[in-house]
């Protein structure tokens, strides 16, 4: 089975001989990858909703695999126990949603050795409550599929210092790692800040200029992460 380069560099973080679960596996492709490749001997694959699990159910009886995965409907980390399995794998929501799936049952969260985690959006709101509730990025990679640039970051249990804000929104891992694809991601921000300092253009309110000052810090720690990158 051929994977997208997102759901292929999610694998790549997945131990050799882990117990995993897919949380959202949509078409169960990431569980069957991992067994026909012989990195995962049983696999959960959970989904919400019932059409996904359905094709998962599909994809995974069309390469033969239903011994070694099962496929649940539940939300979150729901139709999984504790101690069950030692990865979970929770790719293509918002970070809000993956902190609210970890939150809402810590029980089980608490259970997993290793979290493999690819949020779409507020990826800096994800690194803060991961930091503060006792967990350590210990990997993160950025992977390019269309258009797109994606951040996937491997955690574990553990405590992680964060010697300055801007590494909630760049990840240190990234800059230690330097990641092949963290200069044209951190031109992204630029341009991002840059617009909103541009639409502010003209405001006068107390909350307008804070916003500025933000933006103009932000610019400047953002800027300097790029010049270490080039030297």
């Amino acid at each position: 089975m051929k994977l997208t380069n997102r759901l292929l560099a999610i694998t790549k973080f997945v131990k050799k001989g882990s117990s995993v679960a897919d949380v959202g596996t949509d078409h169960g492709y990431i569980p069957v990858y991992l067994v026909k490749n012989h990195i995962s001997k049983e696999v959960i694959a959970t989904d919400v909703n019932e059409g996904p699990l359905n094709s998962a159910k599909e994809t995974i009886k069309e390469h033969g695999l239903e011994k070694y995965i099962q496929t649940r409907l539940g939300s979150g980390l729901v139709p999984i126990k504790s101690y069950e399995v030692d990865t979970v794998i929770i790719a293509g929501m918002g970070g809000l949603l993956i902190r609210d799936i970890l939150k809402n049952d810590l029980e089980v969260t608490r259970s997993i050795k290793r979290f493999i985690l690819q949020p779409m959006v507020a990826q800096e709101d994800l690194r803060k409550w991961l930091i503060q509730n006792h967990f350590k990025i210990v990997d993160e990679k950025l992977e390019k599929e269309d258009h797109r640039i994606y951040e996937i970051m491997v955690v574990e249990k553990g405590e992680q210092m964060i010697e300055d804000e801007i590494y909630y929104k760049i990840s240190k891992k990234l800059i230690e790692n330097k990641d092949p694809l963290l200069e044209v991601f951190i031109q992204k921000h630029i341009q991002k800040q840059k617009k909103i300092f541009r639409n502010l253009e003209g405001q006068i309110s107390d909350k307008a200029n804070e916003k500025r000052n933000e933006c103009i810090e932000e610019l400047r720690k953002l800027e300097e992460v790029l010049e270490w990158l080039k030297k």
